[in-house]
């Protein structure tokens, strides 16, 4: 396989590749990443460019670059990483979610579909080169919120609640669109939250792990009890390895950890395992259109595909944070201005109107 990974130099995308150099290193990888905010190649600095592994600083949206780099290393599979992933960064701009996500999925599919098809100039054909595939990393998000029972399956009805998750539900559907019409052959996951090493601190695990060994406030949400099913960002990627290799074409597969937590109960675990006091958790003002549960059943991939998720919470979380622990200079270059205004923005304000209300 020679395997376009888009998004490659951001927190899933990058895990995915070295999982893949580790697990499969006879599949040639192109990671392609605009190296926005989020993208950062100090997490792939020890993986060598050799004939297996390249890395080429390129916007997916840039149709001419994605053309060129298909016909260059025959790209047989694309994993769509690249997205603006951040709720709360959505919230303040996002028009850029809606151009990354869905305009850029968009051009990614045209190239395969272009490249990939046996008769490209024949709008009616279905026919593809043997063995191509797309995968679409999307979100349990697009689902929207449930109540306090039940799990999100295949074919829950997709109901987003933010732009972001409005934009991955676009893009989602994008994708359906050409597997329908175009018969392009293609699969979609849908992932719970993600945890583990190399994720940006504006996510909350590592924010919670930095802000905490630094001694800074943690700012919670509302209450804290907004619940998510964790799912350890290796159980991930070998998720999208069995999709890729052996999902029926066509298919949806939800992603899940069964490990559902509230937020707040995360927070308490990464203060105790860090000795720390809980006087730091430092409730903030919530954020508009706030999902209150996700919760996935994985019963399709465990069943059908033979993948199960390796990690327990207990044992990922100590692990992500002896990771943080153990790599304090990653943190500072991720630390960037950018990122310490971005913060300000979005938290200092909080810090300085708690209220009863708020707690």
């Amino acid at each position: 396989m020679n395997i376009l990974v888009t998004g490659g130099a951001g927190f899933i995308g990058g895990n995915f590749i070295r999982w893949m150099r580790t697990h499969a290193p006879e599949h040639r990888i192109v990671n392609v990443d605009a190296l926005t905010y989020a993208g950062n190649l100090e997490s792939l600095r020890d993986i060598p460019e050799d004939d297996r592994y390249c890395f080429v600083r390129a916007d997916i949206r840039d149709r001419a670059k994605m053309d060129a780099l298909f016909t260059e290393y025959d790209i047989t599979h694309v994993v769509n990483f690249a997205a603006e992933s951040h709720v709360d960064r959505s919230i303040v701009d996002p028009e850029i979610f809606l151009t990354t996500n869905v305009v850029g999925t968009q051009a990614l599919l045209d190239t395969a579909k272009k490249h990939w098809k046996t008769a490209p100039e024949d709008k009616y054909s279905r026919e593809y080169r043997d063995g191509v595939k797309f995968l679409q990393v999307s979100t349990d998000e697009v689902y929207g919120a449930l109540g306090r029972e039940g799990k999100f399956t295949e074919t829950t009805p997709l109901s987003p609640n933010s732009p972001y998750s409005a934009a991955k539900a676009s893009a989602d559907l994008i994708c359906r669109a050409y597997a329908e019409t175009f018969g392009l052959p293609l699969n979609i996951t849908r992932c719970s939250n993600n945890y583990g090493p190399c994720q940006f601190p504006e996510k909350l695990i590592p924010l919670m792990i930095h802000n905490c060994m630094e001694g800074k406030p943690l700012p919670v949400y509302g209450d804290g009890m907004q619940i998510r099913d964790w799912l350890h960002v290796s159980d991930h990627c070998s998720a999208i390895h069995a999709v890729l290799t052996r999902g029926l074409a066509g298919e949806v597969y939800n992603i899940g950890g069964n490990n559902e937590r509230a937020n707040i109960e995360i927070v308490r675990q990464i203060v105790h395992v860090l000795g720390a006091s809980e006087s730091l958790i430092t409730y903030v003002k919530d954020r508009p259109g706030h999902d209150r549960r996700y919760a996935i059943d994985n019963t399709k991939i465990t069943t059908r595909l033979g993948w199960a998720p390796a990690y327990t919470f207990e044992r990922g979380i100590v692990e992500t944070i002896e990771w943080y622990r153990d790599h304090a200079t990653w943190m500072e270059h991720v630390l960037s201005g950018e990122y310490a205004d971005y913060y300000e923005r979005m938290y200092a304000p909080s810090f300085t109107r708690q209220t009863s209300e708020s707690r």
